[in-house]
């Protein structure tokens, strides 16, 4: 039997990485099939048997999926959509933990839960981004936490310094890219982090920033945040140089 955290390739299949982040000989591989079978996305735990490699294979393979994220892999398959279950207002604090001034202030003035939606607001060079990447270490290294960062409308030069961080992002659009681009590599970030919270983790997605996508691809990535009762959460924190509505503004 083993257990890990999957992390999925660009072709389709993933290997369950047994000692996340880091690769290991010990990792083992999950086929593409299974992948699409049980909707797997980076982040999920999950459990299963492993047969050996064979002669022309390096990693040994998962033979099927027992549990994802501590539930049955069939309740999980055969489960509500993200949109339908249950939820309640946030009511776990996300602990920053950090001797930073403006975490402090943050956790101090506006404390964020799980589930929360946030926006950091201020004017063009304010700080923002920078905030946000502070927030990005504190909470890096929770282990009940998937972080995702998404760039969106960014200068080249901040998508340089957030690429060499400790959580790369899974997108890193310009300025230079259309506002339906930007929304779309929002939206397929957005989309992953439902699964991880609707199979009970905890998903929390860091965007840079909403103001290059259309008013409704904004919002509708902030409203994806939610506390899931009896189950996951997906949290959003963004930064904007105004305030959406429905948020915690910071």
């Amino acid at each position: 039997m083993a257990t890990g955290v999957v992390e999925l390739l660009g072709n389709g299949s993933a290997f369950l990485r047994v000692s996340p982040p880091e690769a290991s000989d010990d990792d083992v591989y999950i086929s593409a099939a299974q992948v699409r079978r049980c909707e797997l996305v980076s982040g999920d735990r999950v459990t299963g048997p492993v047969r050996a490699p064979r002669r022309s294979e390096r990693y040994p393979s998962l033979v099927r999926i027992d549990t994802i994220n501590g539930a049955s892999a069939d309740a999980v398959s055969d489960g509500a959509r993200y949109e339908d279950l249950p939820v309640d207002y946030p009511s776990e604090r996300l602990a920053l933990g950090s001797q930073d001034p403006t975490l402090e202030a943050i956790e101090w003035l506006t404390p964020l839960g799980r589930g929360s939606r946030a926006v950091i607001v201020g004017a063009a060079h304010a700080g923002k981004t920078e905030t946000l990447r502070r927030m990005l270490d504190a909470l890096n290294g929770q282990e009940d936490l998937e972080l995702t960062v998404v760039l969106s409308g960014a200068r080249p030069e901040e998508i340089a310094q957030w690429q060499e961080g400790p959580v790369p992002p899974v997108a890193a659009l310009s300025f230079a890219a259309s506002a339906d681009a930007q929304g779309q590599a929002v939206e397929r970030a957005v989309e992953s982090a439902k699964h991880v919270g609707a199979r009970g983790g905890h998903a929390v997605v860091l965007i840079d920033s909403l103001d290059g996508l259309n008013p409704h691809a904004a919002r509708k990535a902030l409203a994806a945040a939610r506390n899931l009762r009896d189950g996951g959460s997906l949290t959003v924190i963004v930064t904007a140089t105004s305030p959406l509505g429905g948020e915690t503004a910071v």
